[in-house]
């Protein structure tokens, strides 16, 4: 072996030169750069989103799903008698509910007929005496006329007599006659008289008791309807479509007036409640959409339509509305309820309860050009 390849045999192998690494400075600043162009890029998305979107956004949490629920409640008072439906049934208007004891108002309207039938026979019976009447009353005219007729000619024969006494032709004692017979004529006449008045007067008093006859029918009738309204009160219908809730009706039961039985609640018509702040109401305008997230469904989104807002704060509708004119005053952010229509299909609404819990954001951009115009302090001077 030579003395060259010797030394290329000792010799140390060769590494190659390592990469130099970077500083940790360097690391940070592209760290940093990257970091800031992200939030860059989030804030220009953010400002984007609140100048097309974001600003026109009403919303609140201080929402809940509502229906004007029916109460029913009995008109009559009495004995519960059947239960006719159960706890969260469905039912249509006009299905019957509840049904309660009758057989005392069935009773007053059979008391009510009765005293109809007796009226209107003492009816009859006072017509009947009148027609009688009506008969005598033409029987005593005629007797009247008869009278005077009688009267008038003996009137005349005393006075004919009276002068042919004067003459000679007839004696004294005949004048004395006719003047007799034209007394006797004329007291008949007033005896005539007399009688026609009292026929006259029966009549008026037969007539009276017809007319009372009729009242007191008339009156039994009313009585016989008011009963069997009553009667008919006895089943207790819904007056809705809906669903039963907070039924506390048992058979057996004795209900008053008024008692609340179970409250019906119509599915189809639920609505939102919500309600905002005073300083969020100002470009709120009726149909207006909504998007709707209820707590019962994570992760859907409703839609929905404004549909009214109220005419006032809901403390001003409170039981005891606040007086504000004190010494001791905090200015406390009043809240408006705005009504929400729910614009989903009838499978939804089946989800949906009255109670829910819900957040609406109300897109007000469509009436963010109708604001009421303001006038600065300067200006109003």
């Amino acid at each position: 072996m030579s003395s060259s390849q010797s030394a290329d045999t000792n010799a140390a192998p060769v590494t190659p030169a390592a990469t130099p690494t970077p500083p940790k400075n360097q690391r940070l600043r592209t760290i940093g750069s990257g970091l800031l162009i992200a939030v860059l890029i989030a804030g220009g998305w953010w400002f984007y989103q609140y100048k097309t979107h974001g600003q026109y956004v009403q919303s609140t949490d201080d929402a809940y799903v509502q229906a004007d629920a029916v109460t029913v409640a009995p008109k009559i008072s009495g004995y519960v008698e059947e239960v006719l439906v159960k706890d969260n049934q469905e039912v249509k208007a006009g299905q019957p509910l509840v049904r309660i004891d009758a057989r005392d108002y069935r009773a007053q309207v059979a008391q009510a007929k009765a005293s109809i039938d007796v009226a209107q026979a003492n009816a009859e019976a006072s017509r009947a005496q009148g027609h009688e009447q009506d008969a005598a009353i033409a029987q005593a005219k005629a007797q009247l006329s008869s009278a005077q007729a009688q009267a008038e000619f003996a009137s005349a024969e005393m006075r004919r007599f009276a002068a042919l006494v004067q003459t000679g032709a007839e004696p004294a004692e005949q004048l004395a006659i006719k003047r007799n017979q034209e007394q006797q004529a004329a007291r008949q006449l007033a005896a005539q008289r007399a009688n026609l008045q009292a026929v006259e007067r029966r009549v008026s008093a037969i007539n009276a008791q017809v007319k009372q006859a009729l009242a007191q029918a008339e009156s039994a009738q009313a009585q016989r309807d008011a009963a069997q309204v009553n009667a008919d009160a006895a089943v207790i219908t819904a007056s809705t479509d809906g669903r039963v809730g907070d039924r506390t009706v048992r058979v057996g039961q004795f209900v008053q007036q008024g008692t609340r039985l179970m409250s019906v609640v119509p599915m189809d018509k639920l609505y939102i409640s919500a309600n905002f702040k005073e300083t969020q109401i100002g470009p709120m305008r009726a149909g207006q959409s909504v998007d709707i997230r209820i707590d019962a469904l994570p992760g859907t989104r409703l839609k929905g339509h404004v549909e009214s807002i109220a005419p006032g704060t809901g403390a001003q509708f409170s039981l005891i509305p606040p007086q504000n004119a004190t010494g001791n005053f905090t200015k406390i952010v009043q809240r408006v309820p705005v009504r929400i229509a729910l614009d989903v299909d009838a499978a939804t609404r089946q989800v949906l309860v009255p109670g829910l819990s819900v957040v609406v954001e109300v897109n007000t951009r469509e009436a963010a050009g109708n604001r009421p115009e303001t006038v600065s302090a300067k200006g109003a001077q």
